[in-house]
C-alpha cells in the first residue's frame, strides 16, 4: 500500500471541518468559523489548509481542447469565442470569489493560534500561495480584477462595490504573496502536499508568464516592465535547479522513461516529481482515466505531431513531402514522446493482443491520446495510478525560456535545461549556435511576432515545452501570453490519406481499412474484403466536410487531404478575445465594474 494514509486523512478530516463537523459547521458558517473555538493550535491550522488543497485529476482538459493540440467535439468555451459570437451573457461565469474569502479568513485569524512563529509563517505561506493561484487565475482571464486582502461583510460598500484594480497593482500583491511563501513555506512536509519546491515553481510559473504577456502585449502598456519578471522566473527555477533536489527521470530507455512518469503506481521516490497526485484505490482515492482513450470528446492534432522532432535531432517539417505522409510513414524515427502521448501503428491496447486499428470517426483526426491512459487489465491497477501535479521538466523549460527572453543564454543554459529532457526523449542534443543561425522556418511561421538574438533558441524552447507538456493543460495558456491567436485561427486537423484505397494502420504492410466514395454504401459484413491475415477490413465513406455524406472527412474529399474536424470558420479579434468580460449578471450587481478592451 502507498504511503498515502496520512495525507488521505489529511483531506478528510479537512474536509470535515467544513462539511459535516457538528462541533464547527451545525454551528458556524463554513467561513464564519469561530475564531475562538478554532484557531488555536498547529493542528487546526493544517486542518484548514490541507481543507484548501486542491489538486488536478485528470488528462481531459478543456483548456487545451480546440487548441492546435486537440481537437474536440465538446461544447468548449474558446469554440464559442473562436466560432459564435461571444458575449458576456454567454460566457462561462468564472466571477465567484468563494474560495478566495476561504483563504483571507484563515489570513485574518492564523494569529489567534498558540504556536512557534515558524509555524505560523508556514501555513501563512501556503495560504498565500493558494492566493496567488487564485488571482494569477483571474488575471489570465479578466486582466483588471478587484483586489481584496481581507474578508467582507455585507455592511462593506465601499469594498463590494468596488472598480477593478488594475493589472499591475494586483500581480505586485500576488508576487509579493509568493515571495512570502517560497520564503517561509517549509522544505519537509507530508508526502502529497505542497512545500517549500511546490511553492517555488508556482512562483516561477507565474513570473515567467507575466513576463510574456507584458513583452507580447502591448495593449497592456507594461512592456518595459516584462524583464524584472522574467528575471524572477529564471532566479526562482534556478534555485530549485541549484538544490541538487530533483533531476529528470531518466534510466536510459526512451521508451518507456517518459511514459512511466504518467503510467506509475508510485511517483513518491521519482526525482523528476516535485508534487505528486497520489491515489489509491484501496483507501478510496482512485480515478478513473479510460475515457481519454476514446472518441467521444478529444483528439490529437496532426500539427502537433509535426512539432516533434526525429531521434537525430533534425525537424521532420524539414523532411520533403512531409505533408503527404501517411500515418505509418510519419511515426518512424521520431521522438519517443510522441509514441508515449499518441497511440502509434502497431499500439496494443488493454485487454487485446493485436495492434490497435484506429477508429476514423465523423469530427475526430484519427489520432488518439496514450498519455496518462492506462493499459492494465487489472481495473485496481489503472484507478491508482498517480499524477505528476509539478515536475522538474518544467522548471528545466522555465529557466530556458527566461535566459533566453533576458539574453541571457548560452550553451551551458541549453545543456542544463533543453539537452536532458531531448537526452531522456532519445532525441539528439541542442547546438544554441546551429539554432540561432538556422531558425526553424516552420516554427518561424507560427511565432511572427518572435524579435531576438536568440529567436532560433526562443523558437526551440517553445517546442520543447509543446512536446514535453503536451495533454497537461499548457497549451491554451502558452498561445494567450505570447499573443499567438494566429495558431487558434485555423480549425484543427488530422491524419492524411492520398485518397479513396486500402491502408495500412498498423505498420505490419498488411492493410486494415478501405476509403470508399461517399456515393457507396459500406458492405454488408459477408460481403467485406479481407486481408492477407484473413481479417475483415473497416470501411469508411469519404466527403469533405461540408458535404457532410460520409463517414469520414477528408480536406479534398476523395481526391484524399488531411481529415478535417470543424467546417465553421474561425476568428479572434485582437486584442479583445485574449480576455473574457466580466459576467453580466455581475455588472448589474455592481455598476462600478466596466468591461475592458473592447467587450
Amino acid at each position: 500500500m502507498k504511503d498515502l494514509l496520512y495525507t488521505f486523512l489529511v483531506f478528510s478530516l479537512g474536509l470535515s471541518v467544513f462539511s459535516c463537523n457538528d462541533d464547527y459547521l451545525n454551528k458556524y458558517p463554513q467561513t464564519s468559523i469561530a475564531p475562538e473555538e478554532f484557531f488555536k493550535s498547529e493542528e487546526d491550522l493544517k486542518l484548514y489548509i490541507d481543507g484548501l488543497l486542491s489538486l488536478p485529476d485528470k488528462y481531459i482538459y478543456d483548456q487545451e481542447q480546440g487548441t492546435d493540440n486537440l481537437a474536440t467535439t465538446g461544447a468548449v468555451e474558446l469554440k464559442t469565442i473562436l466560432t459564435g459570437t461571444p458575449t458576456a451573457e454567454n460566457l462561462l461565469d468564472r466571477w465567484s470569489w468563494n474560495r478566495l474569502r476561504d483563504i483571507n479568513y484563515f489570513l485574518e485569524n492564523v494569529d489567534k493560534a498558540n504556536v512557534d512563529v515558524n509555524v505560523r509563517n508556514h501555513y501563512i505561506g501556503l495560504a498565500r500561495m493558494y492566493r496567488a493561484q487564485f488571482y494569477y487565475d483571474k488575471i489570465r482571464r479578466y486582466s483588471d480584477v478587484p483586489w481584496y486582502s481581507g474578508t467582507l461583510s455585507t455592511s462593506d460598500e465601499e469594498s463590494l462595490y468596488k472598480t477593478r484594480d488594475s493589472r499591475a497593482m494586483v500581480v505586485d500583491s500576488l508576487m509579493a504573496d509568493l515571495e512570502f511563501a517560497y520564503n517561509n513555506v517549509w522544505d519537509e512536509v507530508p508526502s502529497g502536499t505542497p512545500g517549500k519546491w511546490s511553492v517555488a515553481t508556482v512562483y516561477a510559473r507565474i513570473a515567467l508568464e507575466e513576463g510574456s504577456w507584458r513583452r507580447y502585449h502591448p495593449e497592456l502598456e507594461l512592456q518595459s516592465t516584462a524583464d524584472q519578471f522574467f528575471q524572477v522566473a529564471k532566479e526562482i527555477s534556478g534555485d530549485i535547479m541549484n538544490s541538487g533536489l530533483f533531476a529528470i527521470h531518466n534510466t536510459g530507455n526512451p521508451e518507456s522513461d517518459y511514459k512511466d512518469l504518467f503510467s506509475s503506481q508510485d511517483l513518491q521516490g521519482n526525482p523528476e516529481v516535485i508534487l505528486p497526485h497520489i491515489y489509491d484505490t484501496e483507501l478510496g482515492h482512485g480515478q478513473d482515466l479510460t475515457h481519454i482513450f476514446t472518441d467521444y470528446e478529444q483528439s490529437p492534432t496532426r500539427e502537433l505531431l509535426q512539432t516533434y522532432l526525429m531521434t537525430d535531432g533534425s525537424r521532420f517539417t524539414d523532411i520533403e513531402g512531409y505533408e503527404e505522409m501517411t500515418f505509418v510513414e510519419e511515426f518512424q524515427n521520431r521522438d519517443y514522446r510522441l509514441m508515449s502521448s499518441y497511440a502509434y501503428p502497431g499500439w496494443v491496447n488493454r485487454g487485446d493482443t493485436e495492434p490497435y486499428i484506429q477508429r476514423l470517426n465523423k469530427n475526430f483526426t484519427g489520432y488518439h491520446q496514450i498519455k496518462g491512459y492506462q493499459t492494465s487489465i487489472v481495473e485496481t491497477e489503472n484507478q491508482s495510478v498517480d499524477m505528476p501535479v509539478y515536475r522538474y521538466a518544467e522548471v528545466l523549460l522555465i529557466f530556458a525560456e527566461a535566459s533566453a527572453e533576458l539574453n541571457e543564454i548560452d550553451q551551458s543554459v541549453i545543456d542544463q535545461t533543453i539537452n536532458p529532457i531531448r537526452e531522456r526523449a532519445g532525441v539528439a542534443s541542442l547546438d544554441l549556435a546551429w539554432a540561432n543561425a538556422n531558425p526553424d522556418p516552420f516554427l518561424e511561421e507560427r511565432y511572427p511576432n518572435v524579435e531576438s538574438e536568440n529567436l532560433g533558441a526562443l523558437l526551440e524552447i517553445r517546442r520543447e515545452r509543446r512536446v514535453e507538456l503536451a495533454f497537461e493543460d499548457f497549451r491554451f495558456n502558452d498561445l494567450m501570453r505570447w499573443a499567438a491567436s494566429n495558431l487558434l485561427m485555423e480549425a484543427p486537423k488530422g491524419m492524411y490519406f492520398p485518397g479513396l484505397g486500402q491502408y495500412d494502420l498498423t505498420g505490419d504492410g498488411v492493410v486494415d481499412i478501405e476509403l470508399i466514395s461517399k456515393d457507396r454504401d459500406i458492405p454488408f459484413e459477408e460481403e467485406k474484403e479481407e486481408n492477407s491475415k484473413g481479417e475483415k477490413l473497416i470501411y469508411y465513406r469519404v466527403s469533405t466536410i461540408d458535404d457532410g455524406t460520409g463517414t469520414v472527412y477528408l480536406e479534398n474529399g476523395e481526391n484524399g487531404g488531411p481529415i478535417i474536424t470543424e467546417n465553421v470558420p474561425r476568428d479572434f479579434v485582437d486584442p479583445k478575445y485574449y480576455y473574457r468580460p466580466i459576467p453580466q449578471k455581475q455588472m448589474v450587481l455592481n455598476p462600478n465594474l466596466e468591461q475592458i478592451f473592447g467587450w
